[in-house]
């Protein structure tokens, strides 16, 4: 069944089958259809760049003070969130902002500044300017000068960042190491960082700490913030990064958590806990009530811009508020995460053109933004564009052939034009190249699915539910192959395990009352069936979403031989959608029943007419007309 989908924000959030395959799916009298892929969110793996929580220094120095000897004396760590942003103390007096532009005077003034500096420390500022103009080899070679001249730890340090951004990152942990840095936090932290990007995960581990040595430290100190991301929080959020690759996603939740609530503007720990759906839907909101937004500048704000890219299935009333607020209030009508907020709740609810024309307008001014393509992936398969596909597939590969996300797009594409083996060898394509990549793994799983390999789907499908232990469609996705296998007692167990997590999907609901009905429990199908009638409508879903759940409805009382019921809910799936052959079949099948012969043999003339090849439509139409000869001669 279409049912509404959460997208791609987390695990990024997969996303459903196509239309076609659910409706097709969900009839109870059919079997079931393979689903398509699920394109969650983006996840940040160990090929992400953390660089970016490492603070910089500004080229222009106003006035350099260089302390005489700054390497920590002690082997104690002093807490990050007391001790000066850079790690010995140089720098204390720069700027930490962008780059300012002069007027001529103020040109004259700092000229005659620079003239009174050090020899080293013009050194220094030729080496951060050639550091922020990206002339790496200018930034090395002029660091290992300064290193040479003054040997100090600050210049050891900053030398090595030249050397981590460039990607030489075994030079950077060698230097680190020869200077014997690591009495440092930011050298810590930056050794660390450069082993995950060797995948020296144990190593890497063994240097940033098991656990927060800060943790007692940060809460009775005076907590001392310049605005910036607090390195605390960035070496908890990295120790996360490093436990989620070895596969201990208990330990990686914990450690992303603890970093929120360190510092709230940690954002990548919370796009870790979203993305890869680390919490249930309850426990989102949850948390981020328990965060401290109060205690940073503009928390309102960071705290509204959280709650937009929560799960969508649920408090979709407080997203509502937060995007209104947003508007209004902040005027980020146009912000492009805002925007994605929205696209994602359109395609939960089934408005998948609306959902296309959001990312199209998002993708218009950043063609490359890596975090909604998985989500117009989606609505581009649910809708059959194939060229939009073709050309973006050619897009990717051309300008991102390193993004797994890249062969993603190209797996969806060969998926969509039924070319299964290509399809399944891309989104494995994906998968290697960053593991806990929750879309590559769910379209590898359907394109099994899309195959009868049910052996093969159940097992793909248990590795998507591993990686993502806070979202229920894996879980969904198994109670499915299990339920086309007639495995119904474990189809059942996995769909309570699913509903267990979310009890605000309709597609979900939907499947539970299949489960029953074919259990023969055919009261309880017909409450879940409503249930996810109920729920559809409150998600303000898109009409032909309900299309397959009043299918079904009409099914369960045409076995309760509560006729007018079923001829109800036959009749209004034919108002919506006049191409369904089954619900015609059905719909004879009733008036047979009811000894409308006349009306049985036209629905059946109709079910042929979409559906030629369709046996049971055959032989219920030569039983009706035999009974609508036997009635005519009798009268």
């Amino acid at each position: 069944m279409p049912a509404p989908r959460r997208a791609p924000s987390a695990y990024s959030t997969p996303v459903p089958p196509s239309r076609q395959q659910l409706s097709q799916r969900s009839r109870l009298d059919s079997a079931s259809s393979a689903a398509n892929p699920d394109l969650p969110s983006i996840s940040v793996s160990s090929n992400s760049s953390h660089a970016s929580s490492l603070l910089s220094i500004s080229p222009i120095v106003r006035a350099i003070t260089v302390p005489p000897s700054p390497f920590l004396a002690s082997s104690t760590p002093v807490p990050p969130t007391t001790k000066n942003a850079y790690p010995f103390g140089f720098g204390s007096d720069m700027d930490a902002t962008s780059t300012p532009v002069y007027n001529s005077a103020e040109r004259d003034t700092t000229a005659s500044a620079q003239a009174e500096l050090s020899q080293a420390d013009r050194l220094r500022l030729w080496r951060h300017d050639a550091l922020m103009q990206h002339q790496n080899q200018t930034a090395v070679f002029v660091g290992d000068t300064v290193l040479a001249l003054t040997d100090d730890p600050n210049d050891a340090f900053w030398l090595a960042q030249v050397h981590y951004n460039t990607g030489h990152y075994a030079r950077a942990r060698q230097l680190l190491m020869r200077q014997d840095l690591n009495r440092s936090s930011s050298c810590r932290y930056l050794a660390a960082l450069c082993l995950t990007r060797l995948s020296k995960w144990d190593e890497a581990l063994a240097t940033v700490g098991e656990s927060n040595p800060f943790r007692n430290a940060s809460e009775e100190a005076e907590v001392v913030s310049d605005g910036g991301i607090k390195l605390e929080a960035s070496m908890c959020y990295l120790r996360g990064i490093i436990y989620s690759n070895q596969n201990n996603f208990e330990k990686a939740k914990e450690c992303y958590m603890e970093a929120l609530t360190v510092d709230v503007k940690c954002f990548e720990a919370f796009d870790e806990l979203i993305t890869n759906s680390l919490m249930s839907p309850a426990e989102e909101w949850k948390f981020l009530e328990s965060l401290k937004f109060e205690d940073i500048p503009d928390g309102d704000l960071v705290k509204l811009l959280y709650s937009t890219k929560l799960n969508k299935y649920y408090n979709t009333a407080r997203f509502f508020e937060a995007e209104h607020q947003l508007q209004t209030v902040y005027q980020l009508s146009e912000s492009s995460d805002l925007l994605q907020s929205r696209a994602e709740l359109f395609f939960v609810q089934c408005r998948f053109n609306k959902c296309m024309d959001l990312c199209e307008k998002v993708l218009k001014n950043d063609r490359f933004k890596f975090s909604i393509i998985p989500l117009y992936l989606a609505c581009l398969h649910e809708l059959e564009q194939k060229n939009k596909l073709f050309l973006l597939a050619h897009e990717m590969t051309e300008n991102h052939p390193e993004e797994p996300v890249t062969w993603l797009t190209v797996g969806v594409y060969y998926l969509s034009i039924h070319k299964i083996a290509e399809a399944r060898r891309f989104f494995s394509k994906a998968s290697m190249m960053n593991p806990h990549f929750g879309a590559a793994w769910i379209g590898f799983a359907h394109t099994f699915a899309v195959e009868g390999e049910h052996e093969q789907a159940v097992s793909a499908y248990s590795t998507a539910a591993r990686l993502f232990q806070g979202t229920h469609l894996p879980s969904m996705f198994l109670g499915m192959q299990h339920l086309q296998l007639h495995n119904f007692t474990l189809a059942e167990e996995y769909l309570d395990a699913s509903y267990n997590i979310c009890q605000t999907d309709p597609l979900l609901l939907n499947e539970m009352g299949v489960v029953l009905y074919h259990k023969n429990q055919l009261e309880e199908a017909l409450e879940f069936f409503f249930k996810a009638l109920k729920v559809a409508e409150d998600l303000d879903s898109d009409t032909k979403a309900w299309v397959p759940i009043k299918i079904n409805l009409g099914h369960a009382f045409r076995q309760l031989r509560r006729w007018p019921e079923a001829l109800q809910n036959f009749e209004e799936v034919l108002r919506i959608s006049k191409h369904e052959p089954e619900v015609y079949s059905a719909l004879g099948l009733v008036n047979l029943h009811l000894n409308r012969t006349d009306k049985a043999v036209m629905n059946f003339q109709e079910a042929l007419s979409l559906a030629p090849n369709d046996p049971v439509a055959w032989d219920l139409l030569k039983r009706a007309l035999e009974e609508n000869s036997q009635a005519m001669l009798n009268f």
